[in-house]
């Protein structure tokens, strides 16, 4: 007993450190945040820029960017992410005769019995209904079990370990926001920096004026190299996740296309033209686009698909499933 006391301590111990120690990229990103928030603010507005109408100008939408960028930061680390519901875990009855089944054609049937009341349409490569094996679930349609949190988590893009969180149903707006605010905040430092850049490679400060001698010139070197080097890592990965945006694809659906029901494997499944695909994640209402608070459409269990796909032959026909058809305009 006092060995097995000992082994669940560890354990527990070496959890308590990997919670621990996933949070250093975070920490990463907030001394940057705050490094670069004295290099501007002090450095660079208060210290090197004499014109105080200029001063002024800067440090004020200085302040509404990076307020916009934090506020988005913390809503995609701390929004809890969406799990699915206890309402789609398998009966512990049907858990023993799914584990007692051999034969694949025979599990293939009785998941199909068991999810005959679930709204899914995502099904596995062998046509199967998607079964969590970890969670004893149902899959629901986009969701995928992260390794990194241990549970499935409904429509998953992403473990981001800059976020310490997964990027998901419940913050994929949130995320989007931080990276566009995270570029907006690293162009404005690089642009409004760049002007007292050159006067110094020009050597048009003395040793001890302007900038307060070379900390100062440092501080405002490396404020825009470094500013500028993650606006160039940001353009791409800002684009690449609006482009996911506007065809309704998370990134492991970039990956791996979906599989349905309906249609088979079809990478534009959930692809509702580019303003529905948006809103479906932003909301309707344009005056909170732009603010990192929950307006997504949806519960996180159902999504809208590709009204084409009715018209297409299923991929087989299972035991216990009702018309195909009706069932998927009943969900669209």
């Amino acid at each position: 007993m006092s060995n097995l006391g000992e082994r669940k301590k560890k354990t527990n111990s070496c959890a308590g450190c990997m919670r621990v120690l996933k949070w250093i990229p975070v920490l990463f990103i907030l001394s940057i945040i705050v490094w670069s928030y004295y290099a501007y603010v002090v450095e660079l507005c208060i210290l090197a820029i004499d014109n105080t109408a200029e001063k002024v100008i800067f440090l004020l939408f200085y302040h509404i960017i990076n307020t916009l960028f934090l506020w988005s930061y913390w809503k995609t680390i701390f929004t809890p992410a969406g799990t699915v519901p206890s309402t789609w875990r398998i009966p512990e009855v049907e858990i023993e005769r799914l584990l007692r089944i051999e034969n694949q054609e025979q599990q293939k049937r009785l998941l199909e019995y068991i999810a005959k009341d679930y709204p899914v349409s995502n099904r596995t490569l062998s046509g199967s209904i998607r079964f969590c094996d970890k969670c004893k679930i149902i899959k629901p349609d986009r969701s995928h079990h992260c390794s990194v949190c241990g549970t499935c988590i409904l429509k998953m893009d992403h473990h981001c370990p800059w976020v310490n969180n997964c990027v998901n149903f419940t913050n994929y707006k949130f995320f989007v926001l931080f990276l566009g605010y995270a570029l907006l905040y690293c162009l404005y430092v690089a642009l409004t920096s760049l002007e007292c850049f050159i006067r110094f490679w020009r050597s048009e400060f003395v040793e001890q004026g302007e900038l307060g001698g070379s900390m100062g010139r440092f501080h405002i070197l490396f404020l825009f190299f470094v500013a500028f080097m993650f606006a160039i890592s940001l353009i791409s990965l800002f684009g690449y996740h609006v482009y996911l945006l506007l065809v309704n694809r998370t990134t492991l659906e970039a990956f791996r296309a979906p599989i349905f029901r309906i249609g088979g494997q079809d990478k534009n499944g959930y692809n509702l033209g580019k303003l529905a695909n948006f809103q479906e994640v932003f909301g309707d209402d344009w005056k909170l686009w732009f603010l990192p608070v929950f307006t997504s459409q949806g519960d996180g269990l159902r999504y809208a698909m590709r009204t084409q796909q009715v018209y297409q032959k299923p991929i087989y026909n299972s035991m216990g499933a009702t018309d195909a058809r009706l069932e998927l305009r009943r969900w669209v």
